[in-house]
C-alpha cells in the first residue's frame, strides 16, 4: 500500500512541476521580447543622441 501511495505522490509532484515549467516558458518568452525591445530603444537613443 505504501508503495502505491508513494509512487501515486511522487506522479503528482512530477505533474505539478512539470505543468509549472512548461507555464513559465511563455513568461520568459515574454521577458525576453521585452528586454529586445528596450535595447532597440537604447540603441536608437544612443545613435540619435550620436548624430
Amino acid at each position: 500500500m505504501r508503495t502505491t501511495i508513494a509512487g501515486w505522490l511522487l506522479s503528482s509532484l512530477m505533474l505539478l512541476t512539470l505543468g509549472t515549467a512548461v507555464s513559465g516558458c511563455s513568461t520568459i518568452e515574454g521577458a525576453g521580447k521585452d528586454i529586445e525591445k528596450a535595447g532597440e530603444a537604447i540603441r536608437d537613443a544612443a545613435r540619435n543622441a550620436g548624430s
